[in-house]
């Protein structure tokens, strides 16, 4: 069968508090299994959460002590691999037996790193990639990926890949996964711009692959009272307003674009399709010349399906 059921999950956690954002984060796992799902994928930021607004009391040549304070918080709610919290996702993953990709903040020494994860279906971790470039002020608070975790993931579901929000704009790391035969491009993301459903259909197309992309819908409500907002005027509005879609590889969109709610978006992919995608673009094959321009990776070659260098 190369039929699979995909679900994009569109919801926030709570800031600062991990134990609500883990019981949410299985709750929302439990719903998209009980619509048949085979894969899960969640936000960008989900555990740990996405302090949207703030400065953490960063400016040019100075930090304050209330930053500081801010960012202490922040670095307590995060997880370690291996850790308690993440222990606990991986047997709500194992009660639910789905592969799932979640984004999580992680501690890891005393660096913060906006990552992605892909759990198999067993709970076993398959795959854990880094945010290679934080954006604008995230790098005040988040460290950089490297080389060692861009990777393409083989499972039951298909080949699985991690690009964590404006990665996606990265044209050689897009490059990268699709060297390595990426199948089902997975996007978690906090943008939730409407141009970003572009974005993802450009992908689908230009990769010849599914891209699934999971948005947070986070309200005043998920963060705590006394959170530095920076436009308190806004307070009544939703901080971040979804986006979350599924597209295939001819740029269909085939779940959402959804805006305004918490949602789970339910899609059947069919991998078969691949085989006719391929027909008259392949980027990193035949529609590519190695003659003119050349790629290569810090990865072992072992990983890549081209060698272009």
């Amino acid at each position: 069968m190369t039929t699979r059921r995909v679900a994009v999950v569109q919801a926030a956690p709570r800031l600062f508090d991990l134990p609500e954002t883990l019981r949410r984060s299985e709750d929302l796992l439990a719903r998209a299994a009980a619509g048949g799902a085979h894969l899960v994928v969640f936000p960008e930021a989900f555990i740990g959460g996405y302090p949207k607004g703030s400065t953490f009391g960063a400016t040019v040549g100075r930090r304050d002590d209330e930053g500081r304070a801010l960012f202490a918080r922040y670095r307590r709610s995060a997880i370690e691999i291996p850790g308690e919290a993440f222990e606990r996702m991986s047997a709500a993953v194992a009660a639910r037996q789905a592969h799932v990709v979640v984004g999580v903040i992680e501690r890891y020494g005393r660096t913060l790193y906006c990552s992605a994860l892909l759990f198999a279906p067993d709970g076993t971790l398959l795959a854990r990639h880094r945010k290679l470039v934080p954006t604008g002020t995230e790098r005040v608070i988040w460290g950089r990926g490297d080389a060692s975790d861009v990777v393409v993931a083989d499972t039951d579901v298909g080949r699985i890949g991690l690009a964590i929000c404006w990665e996606s704009y990265m044209p050689l790391y897009r490059t990268a996964l699709y060297q390595r035969d990426v199948q089902i491009y997975c996007a978690p993301t906090v943008d939730d711009r409407d141009v970003w459903t572009s974005t993802m259909r450009h992908i689908a197309v230009e990769g010849r692959c599914f891209v699934l992309s999971a948005n947070q819908f986070a309200g005043r409500d998920d963060y705590p009272g006394d959170f530095p907002a920076a436009d308190p005027a806004a307070a009544a509005a939703a901080t971040i307003q979804g986006g979350s879609c599924v597209v295939d590889p001819f740029g269909h969109v085939l779940a959402g674009p959804s805006f305004g709610k918490q949602d789970v978006l339910i899609a059947d992919i069919d991998l078969a399709v691949l085989d006719g995608a391929y027909l008259d673009l392949d980027v990193v094959g035949h529609y590519a010349r190695p003659d003119i321009f050349r790629f290569r990776t810090a990865r072992p070659e072992s990983q890549e399906r081209h060698d272009h260098s």
